[in-house]
């Protein structure tokens, strides 16, 4: 059975990518063409299809799409708690879910999440190699793909692995701040450094697609080297590991494989778009994934407040996907409310990137709800919010015991202050004051 890129670059439409032209608002033979081009992914993991996985593309041209990492760690959580934050996440409107459990029973944990999410499931298959081991360094490369193998039979629908960070990169990080801060990647380069070998994953990435083909998995070509700080930002090791990204997803394309590109990070204000547009330039415009980027480092417990600007931004200049950052980002794993705050400040980061770049429909969702706070609709407009329970819960809060959701002003400014009210006073003030001179007009 063909994968989406193989169906589409023979000319095919395959259910999935109606399906995705139907929610994306776009012609079939465009998604299949987005597809077969590299440009768009729709990753749908055979077996995951077959539970009940609803599609998504993810490229240019499709919304915005944003993902939400859970998963336990080897100090904290259970499955049935990150069962919950999976719930949380896709309520909200999180496009896809990324298990990165790092404690025991990554299995069993990463099933159940498979089996609850109707949306693309990613992991890191380098986190289960690592928890199998006493040290990496004694991975074998046949025990790293025996791994991708199990999580790709399990339904995986797409994969961060770090294949493009070698062994020449190392040097040039000894500049940096904060070094290597991708766990995978720090990962791949104690490897490197105690075998003094070239990344087995990248000596061996034909053998990799060779797996993720016959599943389907899509390729997440993962950013080892992505800085984490904005001091570390847009460097040679970034930028060198870039390039390699690039040329690997030509030879995972050539296979059969959908890829898309991991990116940074922390990155100035200043420096989103030149990130963005070299990507594009150099990956051939294969759909960007990005974390963030935060475009300061001093808000700690406000990181998805800082790293939700550099989204949005990335998202008008061209990224494809928003791997969200939540409040607790450098402090924690995060909790269930912190699942929430982070998906919340991400749809709204990609909803305002979509009607920037006036992708089909995305302001439709904007004016209904102006229309209906304009009507002091308030059901509507609890209805139309991206977080209906926490809107209607501040409304409930502030206002006086006994208001009405028929009450035509909030406690902001109350009935006498209320310029929508006044302004709805004066359209009918005018109205009636034009009556009569049409009469009289009328009569002569």
């Amino acid at each position: 059975m063909a994968t989406q890129i193989e169906a589409a670059r023979a000319g095919e439409i395959t259910p999935e990518m109606e399906y995705v032209a139907r929610s994306e608002h776009l012609s079939p033979e465009f998604v299949r063409d987005e597809v077969a081009r590299g440009r768009m992914i729709i990753p749908a993991n055979k077996v995951h299809l077959k539970k009940g996985l609803k599609p998504i593309g993810i490229g240019i041209a499709c919304r915005t799409k944003i993902n939400a990492n859970l998963g336990n760690s080897a100090l904290q959580s259970d499955v049935e708690c990150e069962l919950q934050k999976v719930h949380c996440a896709i309520s909200l409107g999180a496009d896809t879910i990324m298990d990165l459990s790092t404690g025991p029973d990554i299995v069993g944990i990463r099933q159940r999440i498979i089996d609850a999410s109707p949306v693309p499931v990613g992991t890191v298959p380098i986190y289960q190699v690592a928890e199998e081991l006493d040290d990496i360094a004694d991975m074998t490369p046949q025990h790293f793909l025996d791994v991708v193998e199990q999580q790709a039979a399990q339904g995986v629908d797409y994969m961060t692995i770090h294949c493009a960070l070698l062994r020449e990169h190392l040097p040039l990080v000894e500049k940096r701040i904060t070094g290597i801060v991708s766990r995978g990647g720090s990962l791949i380069a104690k490897w490197m450094a105690v075998h003094k070998e070239q990344n087995p994953l990248y000596t061996h990435f034909d053998d990799l697609c060779d797996i993720m083909r016959q599943y389907d998995v899509s390729w997440s070509l993962g950013d080892g080297l992505r800085p984490g700080c904005l001091a570390d930002a847009s460097d040679e090791a970034q930028f060198a590991e870039l390039k390699v990204m690039g040329e690997l997803a030509r030879r995972a394309r050539a296979r059969g494989c959908q890829v898309m590109i991991e990116g940074p990070g922390h990155v100035p204000m200043d420096q989103i778009e030149r990130n963005i547009r070299l990507q594009m330039e150099w990956c051939d415009e294969a759909p960007f994934y990005v974390l963030g980027p935060l475009v300061t480092d001093v808000a700690p417990g406000y990181d998805h407040i800082a790293s939700a600007i550099g989204a949005a931004m990335a998202a008008w200049y061209g990224a494809a996907m928003l791997c969200y950052v939540t409040p607790r980002e450098h402090l924690g794993l995060p909790t269930l409310e912190d699942v929430r705050q982070g998906v919340v400040a991400y749809k709204i980061a990609a909803h305002a990137a979509d009607v920037a770049r006036h992708r089909p429909g995305a302001r439709d969702w904007d004016d209904q709800l102006s229309r209906a706070r304009f009507r002091f609709d308030w059901e509507e407009q609890f209805r139309l919010a991206i977080d209906p329970e926490t809107a209607r819960r501040m409304w409930e809060e502030t206002a006086r015991p006994g208001t009405s959701l028929h009450a035509k002003y909030c406690s902001m400014c109350g009935p006498k202050f209320c310029s929508m009210r006044l302004s709805q006073d004066v359209a009918r003030l005018e109205q009636s004051s034009e009556q009569p001179a049409a009469k009289t007009v009328s009569s002569r």
